[in-house]
């Protein structure tokens, strides 16, 4: 049996959007976070328009079985954080994709620290040739 969820996303600019989903997947990350999947009724333009605005954004998620009611509107809409955009920093972002690429293409290394080291040698060497001597 499906069960149906009501969802809201809340962006950093306070959109709300409030679209019927079905929870269709749920996946436990390495970072302990949780990677969730919903599966929506057919949205009207303006939500697939906001849907694909927040594509990649950071925001809140609130759902439930049943629709919200106005009350409970009122309260996420006036919902005050200090939740900051935790982006990775620029070389957290390099390890990831180094990572990534090891998985795929390990070129011979059997451990991640060593394939990294190698290739920030190589990254290292590079921009040190670009060097004016």
């Amino acid at each position: 049996m499906r069960v149906k969820f009501i969802y809201q996303l809340w962006t950093m600019e306070k959109k709300l959007l409030l679209i019927g989903a079905i929870l269709e997947g749920v996946r436990s990350l390495k970072d302990r976070s949780y990677k969730l999947t919903f599966e929506t009724s057919e949205p009207s333009e303006d939500q697939a328009l906001a849907i694909h605005n927040n594509l990649l954004c950071a925001g809140y998620l609130a759902f439930k079985d049943e629709p919200f009611r106005d009350e409970e509107l009122k309260q996420l809409e006036d919902l005050k954080s200090d939740f900051e955009l935790k982006n990775k920093t620029p070389g957290q972002r390099l390890r990831a994709v180094l990572y990534r690429l090891w998985e795929q293409h390990p070129e011979g290394f059997k451990s991640f620290p060593l394939y990294y080291e190698f290739k920030m040698d190589q990254i290292t060497e590079h921009f040190k040739g670009k060097l004016d001597a």
